[in-house]
C-alpha cells in the first residue's frame, strides 16, 4: 500500500501532498507563529512527495511562547496531581486508539518501516503510563533523617523549574518530541517544544492528542522552525533545556545552557556495539543482532553499529546472520511486513555511500549490501555488513547512522570489551550469552549508560522505571526512571531544628561545646546511625 496523494489549491494547486493539507493546517495551528509567517514545504523520503508546508517560528515567537507557557505555569504546578495523572492515562489510551494516523506520519517523515514506528507508538503509550503513575509520588515531600534524631525535622520538597525548552530530532518524531514532555509536564512544568521540522506533522498530532486529553491551554507550547535559530532561541530562554541530536552540536547546547547556569540533559551520538560470545545461541543471536542494527535503517542513536563474534562461534554466527541480512524486505509501503525503510533525507545517504566506499576503498570486504537501493525509494539503501574495517576507515570510529554494520572476530571476553569500549561514545550496548550471571558482569564492564542482555536495545530502552542516557560523549542526564522526572525539578531541603541549637548552651565555653558535640557524634555512630 502507498499513500494517497492530495492537492492543496490554497497553496499549490500543482502539487499532491501525502498527508491532507486541511489536516496539517488544523495541526500547524498549535506553533506559534505569526500569520503572516514564512512557510517551508517538507517533503516525504517515502514518497519524494510534499507532506506538508509548516508556518515558520521566529526567535521573538519563542519568546512568545516562552512569556505564555510561564504565564500558564504556575496554574499547572497547582493543580492536584490526580488530576494531572488523569490526562495523562487519557493520553495513553488515545495514542494507542489513534496509532493509524500515527504511523502514517511517522513512516512519511522518518523514513521508516512501520513495525520500527510501531515502536515510537508504544513507547510514548508506556512512558505516559509509567510517569502518569508514579509523579505524584516522586515530587511529594518525603521527610529523611536529620543530623540530630528528633531534633533536627527534614523535609525534601521538589519544585518544578518553571518553563522546560525541549528540542528534539527527527529520527524519532513522535517519541523524542513527546517522552521528554511528559514527566517534565508531570513534575508541574511548562513547557516549549522545537520538532526538528523533517518530523514535525508527527509531533504537532501527538501535541493534538494530548490537549485532546485535558492538558490545559499554554502549558505546552509549539514553535517550528531551525535549530541554529529558533532551537538556540529556546536554549538562551528557557529555564531547562533537554536536546536530543549530535554530539557537536550538544557541545553548543550545552556552552550556551552553562552560560546562563542554567541545567541542561543531552543525548547524543552513539557507536554501539554487540557481543555474541562464544555460548551464545546463536540463531536468536542471529535475529537479535538483524534487529539492533537495522531498527529505523539504522537511523537509532541506541542501534548497534559493530558486531564483534567470539571466535569460536564466528563460522557459524557470521553466514547466518549475512543470510537473514540479505534476506531483508526494503520497502516504502506505508504497511506491516517489510524489514526496513528509507533512509530520511539524501545527506544521510551521502554518509552511508561514503563510509562503505571509503571502507571498500582501504580493504573491507562487503558481505551484504553495499549498494543503494533507488529502484525501492530515492534513499533507500541495502541493510550492509562490511568484514575487516580498520581504523583508518571513517566507518570504524565515526557514528553512520544509516544500515551499516561492521563484524569484528574477538578472542574472550576481555577483548570484547576492550573493543567495545574503544570509542568516544558510550550509550548501548549489548551481549548475548545463554550465562546471564556472565553477561551482567561483561557488561557491567561496558562503559555505555544501558547494556542489554540477550536483547539488542529494547529491553533497556522500554524498561521506563530504570535511567537511560550516555556516558562520554553521549550525553548527560538520563531519561527515564525517577532521575527522567526529577531533573526537571529544584530539590529543597527545609529543616526545622527543636530544642537544643548548634551554639554553646548553659554558658559552655566554645572549647567543652566542640567536646560535646564529639561525643555526641560518637554515639550516633554507635547507634548505627547513617
Amino acid at each position: 500500500m502507498t499513500s494517497p496523494t492530495i492537492a492543496d489549491p490554497e497553496l499549490d494547486p500543482t502539487a499532491t501532498y501525502a498527508v491532507d493539507p486541511a489536516r496539517v493546517r488544523v495541526l500547524a495551528r498549535q506553533g506559534v507563529a505569526a500569520p503572516e509567517a514564512e512557510r517551508l514545504r517538507r517533503t516525504s523520503p517515502m514518497t519524494g512527495g510534499p507532506i506538508a508546508d509548516l508556518p515558520l517560528s521566529t526567535p521573538e515567537d519563542v519568546t512568545t511562547a516562552i512569556a505564555a507557557a510561564r504565564a500558564a505555569q504556575g496554574a499547572w504546578a497547582a493543580l492536584d496531581p490526580a488530576e494531572r495523572k488523569a490526562i495523562f492515562l487519557r493520553f495513553h489510551d488515545l495514542v494507542l486508539d489513534r496509532q493509524v494516523e500515527l504511523l502514517d506520519l511517522i513512516q512519511l517523515e522518518a523514513g521508516k518501516a512501520r513495525r520500527h514506528a510501531f515502536e515510537e507508538v508504544a513507547d510514548t503509550a508506556i512512558t505516559a503510563r509509567y510517569y502518569a503513575r508514579v509523579a505524584a509520588g516522586l515530587i511529594a515531600p518525603r521527610k529523611v533523617a536529620g543530623v540530630f534524631p528528633l531534633l533536627s525535622q527534614v523535609e525534601v520538597h521538589h519544585h518544578p523549574k518553571g518553563v522546560v525548552g525541549i528540542v528534539s530530532p527527527w529520527n524519532y518524531p513522535l517519541s523524542l518530541a513527546i517522552t521528554d514532555a511528559i514527566p517534565a509536564l508531570l513534575a508541574g512544568n511548562a513547557v516549549v517544544l522545537r520538532p526538528d521540522m523533517q518530523g514535525s506533522v508527527t509531533a504537532l498530532a501527538g501535541v493534538e492528542l494530548l490537549r485532546e486529553a485535558g492538558l490545559p491551554d499554554g502549558v505546552l507550547q509549539v514553535v517550528l522552525g531551525s535549530g541554529s535559530k529558533v532551537g538556540q532561541a529556546i536554549v538562551d530562554q528557557a529555564d531547562y533545556v533537554c536536546f536530543t541530536g549530535s554530539t557537536p552540536v550538544g557541545r553548543q547546547v550545552a556552552a550556551s545552557a552553562a552560560e546562563r547556569l542554567v541545567s541542561f540533559s543531552l543525548e547524543l551520538g552513539g557507536k554501539n556495539s554487540l557481543y555474541v560470545a562464544d555460548d551464545a545461541d546463536v540463531d536468536k543471536a542471529v535475529e537479535g543482532a538483524v534487529r539492533s542494527c537495522f531498527a529505523s535503517a539504522g537511523q537509532l542513536c541506541i542501534s548497534t553499529e559493530r558486531v564483534l563474534v567470539h571466535e569460536a562461534i564466528a563460522d557459524r554466527f557470521i553466514p547466518k546472520f549475512v543470510a537473514a541480512v540479505e534476506a531483508m524486505v526494503v520497502s516504502t509501503d506505508l504497511e506491516f511486513g517489510p524489514d526496513m525503510g528509507s533512509l530520511v533525507s539524501p545527506e544521510q545517504l551521502e554518509t552511508v555511500t561514503r563510509h562503505v566506499d571509503d571502507a571498500v576503498a582501504k580493504g573491507a570486504t562487503v558481505l551484504a549490501g553495499g549498494r543503494p537501493l533507488p529502484d525501492v525509494g530515492a534513499y533507500c539503501y541495502a541493510p550492509t555488513v562490511l568484514d575487516g574495517v580498520t581504523s583508518e576507515m571513517a566507518c570504524r570510529d565515526e557514528e553512520t547512522f544509516g544500515p551499516v554494520v561492521s563484524i569484528y572476530r574477538v578472542s574472550s571476553d576481555d577483548e570484547a570489551v576492550a573493543l567495545a569500549n574503544d570509542t568516544e561514545y558510550g550509550l548501548n550496548a549489548s551481549v548475548w550469552t545463554t550465562d546471564v550471571r556472565r553477561g551482567r558482569a561483561i557488561a557491567r564492564r561496558i562503559k555505555t549508560g544501558t547494556v542489554n542482555i540477550n536483547e539488542g536495545y529494547a529491553a533497556a530502552w522500554s524498561s521506563v522505571a530504570a535511567p537511560m542516557g550516555g556516558m562520554k560523549d553521549s550525553g548527560m542526564g538520563r531519561r527515564h526512571g525517577a532521575e527522567g522526572l526529577l531533573k526537571y525539578t529544584e530539590s529543597q531541603n527545609i529543616t526545622a531544628q527543636h530544642l537544643v541549637g548548634f551554639g554553646p548552651v548553659l554558658g559552655m565555653s566554645d572549647e567543652t561545646h566542640a567536646k560535646v558535640l564529639g561525643l555526641s557524634l560518637r554515639a550516633l555512630k554507635l547507634m548505627g546511625r547513617a
